[in-house]
């Protein structure tokens, strides 16, 4: 007999900067208790990352839109989809920011913490970004 997968774990949240300790949390907290030592930081990391991304770029707040979260492991990895509704053609991309800049650096964040990341459109609107980080690191 197949061995039945887990069910990924989903939130909405309210495109909102106070949505993004909640994230941190929600994904930290779904991990199960034996991988949070060595997952729960990257994993929480990455949705603090991708939640602001999502909430800055790809939301509007005062239109009550909403950001997803999506965990689930699969392949040897945890991966997190965060999605957001945004209409907009700007496609998530590494910047290379100078060392006086305030921002810019979360998807440098990302492309170091994740084995493999990707974005992906939605089919109707918005635009997904999903990471996976390895369940063991190799040497």
């Amino acid at each position: 007999m197949p061995e039945i997968p887990l069910v990924p774990a989903l939130w909405r949240l309210p495109a909102h900067p106070a949505s993004v300790p909640r994230a941190r949390r929600a994904v930290a907290e779904a991990l199960p208790h034996r991988l949070r030592p060595h997952l729960g930081n990257h994993l929480a990391l990455l949705a603090t990352e991708l939640v602001t991304n999502a909430i800055r770029h790809g939301a509007c707040p005062e239109d009550d839109e909403l950001v997803e979260l999506v965990l689930w492991p699969a392949d040897g990895h945890y991966w997190l989809a965060v999605s957001d509704p945004g209409t907009g053609n700007r496609r998530p991309a590494v910047a290379c920011p100078d060392a006086d800049s305030e921002n810019g650096r979360g998807l440098l964040l990302v492309d170091h913490l994740a084995t493999a990341w990707n974005v992906r459109p939605r089919p109707v609107s918005g635009t997904s970004v999903i990471a996976g980080v390895p369940l063991h690191r190799g040497g």
